[in-house]
């Protein structure tokens, strides 16, 4: 039966692999591994294979797990963040991925600037239009810009997407490619670099490099099935 630092392994040589196939420096994809459900006994498997970047989707979950783990780990939030859970979440997390509203973003500005926050950020783009994702979506990303760049306190370093689900990888470049050119079309409008890319997940993560990604978010191949429910604090999940 695999390991979790055999699949750890494996899912690092199918990003080498997949990163000079395409012509790209391996080193400049970093592996996100998603804890979401799974216990600190199981990420310390994934620490002790040397995986020290994680990502959480629930600022509960992460509250009760980081204490438990070592201190030299980096921490981001992958998920949706409600706006009552800001003021807890920009403390533990280096990067937080999913700004999905112009609204949001503001209530990040003003509680960052109450706890002097520098909070580093991805936008978080709906790129099929799917109603029951978070996310700006492309016409309204251009419309509110030029405000998400007044916003001062906020380092907006690039994009995040969740690709629709497909029955093959290569089903999803289609939707990778469109954030890479979203990107490439902001910085060359707005004059802003935007160096970083979230996109891809366990069953799709090769597509996504190969359009550009810089962050891959992978739970499932590495620690298996995600528990139904939260083992830490026995709440239930949504599939996200």
């Amino acid at each position: 039966m695999p390991t979790i630092a055999s699949r750890l392994a494996s899912i690092k040589s199918a990003i080498a692999e997949t990163a000079t196939a395409a012509g790209r420096d391996p080193a400049g994809i970093e592996l996100l591994a998603i804890t979401k459900t799974h216990t600190p006994e199981s990420i310390r498997e994934a620490i002790d294979a040397g995986q020290l970047a994680f990502g959480e989707n629930r600022v509960q979950e992460a509250r009760a797990k980081i204490p438990l783990l070592p201190s030299n780990l980096r921490w981001h939030l992958v998920g949706h963040l409600q706006k009552n859970k800001i003021r807890q979440a920009l403390p533990l997390f280096e990067l937080i991925h999913g700004i999905d509203s112009l609204d949001l973003a503001r209530d990040i500005n003003r509680i960052a600037t109450e706890l002097g926050l520098f909070p580093r950020i991805l936008l978080e783009i709906n790129v099929a239009g799917e109603s029951t994702k978070f996310g700006f979506k492309r016409p309204d990303l251009h419309r509110d810009m030029q405000e998400l760049l007044a916003l001062d306190r906020l380092q907006i370093e690039g994009l995040m997407t969740i690709a629709p689900i497909v029955d093959e990888a290569e089903e999803a470049r289609k939707y990778f490619a469109d954030l890479r050119i979203l990107r490439d079309d902001l910085q060359q409008v707005f004059g802003i670099p935007l160096p970083q890319l979230s996109m891809g997940m366990s069953g799709d993560f090769t597509a996504a490099i190969k359009e550009g990604a810089t962050i891959v978010r992978v739970g499932t191949a590495i620690f298996g099935p995600r528990s139904s429910k939260n083992l830490l604090a026995g709440g239930t999940f949504s599939s996200d």
